[in-house]
């Protein structure tokens, strides 16, 4: 099969454009406010607004950058790349991953500095602020998630704007509590909350990107229970050489050998792959799956048995 064949059905680009409508209306949504809540943090002298601002800046390119991957994604396949640019979504969500600590690293910063150094802050319109800040960020996120799937590029976008979220309830709190204690330094401790929260959910992006471009099993898929269901098979004697992996994040592949019992024409064997590939598919959702079928147990029986031939053939 050509590699241009591997084409986008009619369902998957139907997704497509609803995940590409759904960053648009975040992307536009978040920078607006962007713009209002950094003047406002200036004004109102929150650390909490800025930090805010601050992430939602992040937001702003994340949302961005997962657009440009979306649409990478949806490149057909080429000769130089058999598979299309499945893994831009992972490259995307990984570069999210990044900006995401590094905006917890400087709201983290900042909030030091600001224990150091407390400022007076306008408790009031931090909370108008950060109120209007929690529907934008929350419907934004909220519209993201219902589109995302299992993409760890849509996912990316929607931790941003999640976590961004939860810092406008932080801010939130944060007014109430200066306008009710006139306690200034909740605003910096709630900047830190923030940054921590924000640092886990990059952390854990990270790790979910790299072990697609690392090439590790899929997350939720037990290889262990793939083989015995392979093995299972009445035809199947044994199953060696297993690997699975994720070619984007939604795209799980397999190859192994598969050793059948007894003998087998070729049409017979044929037959019997494509029932194997049609289980894997229906059980584990794999669609690409690569099965090389052989009549021996494995390539050391295939040494023995051309060793033994050859040493009876000597004179």
């Amino acid at each position: 099969m050509s590699p241009h064949g591997h084409a986008h059905s009619d369902g998957s680009r139907a997704t497509d454009a609803a995940r590409a409508r759904a960053l648009w209306i975040g992307l536009g949504a978040n920078g607006g406010f962007f713009v209002v809540q950094l003047l406002a943090g200036i004004a109102f002298g929150s650390l909490a607004l800025l930090a805010d601002s601050a992430h939602m800046a992040s937001d702003v390119v994340a949302l961005a950058l997962a657009l440009v991957a979306l649409r990478l994604t949806t490149r057909p396949a080429t000769p130089h790349n058999t598979y299309g640019l499945l893994r831009a979504e992972v490259i995307g969500a990984q570069v999210n991953a990044v900006l995401l600590a590094g905006a917890s690293a400087w709201v983290a910063y900042e909030a030091v500095q600001r224990f150091r150094t407390p400022e007076s802050v306008d408790g009031i319109g931090v909370i108008v602020v950060g109120g209007l800040g929690l529907v934008v960020n929350a419907g934004s996120a909220w519209v993201i998630e219902r589109a995302s799937g299992a993409s760890l590029n849509m996912r990316g976008a929607f931790l941003h704007l999640a976590a961004d979220a939860l810092g406008s309830v932080g801010v939130v709190v944060s007014g109430i509590v200066i306008v009710l204690t006139d306690e200034t330094w909740v605003d910096p401790a709630v900047s830190l909350f923030i940054a921590a929260l924000v640092l886990l959910a990059a952390a854990q992006l990270l790790v979910e990107a790299t072990r697609v471009l690392l090439e590790g099993a899929p997350k939720g898929l037990d290889v262990a229970q793939v083989e015995s269901v392979l093995v299972a098979d009445p035809a199947v004697e044994a199953v060696h050489h297993l690997h699975v992996w994720s070619i984007g994040s939604e795209t799980p592949a397999l190859s192994a050998h598969i050793v059948l019992r007894g003998e087998w024409t070729l049409h017979a064997a044929q037959e019997c792959g494509d029932r194997l590939k049609a289980t894997l598919d229906e059980r584990f959702a794999i669609e690409h799956a690569t099965l090389e079928l052989e009549c021996h147990a494995c390539d050391s029986d295939h040494r023995a048995h051309d060793a033994a031939a050859g040493e009876a053939a000597s004179p």
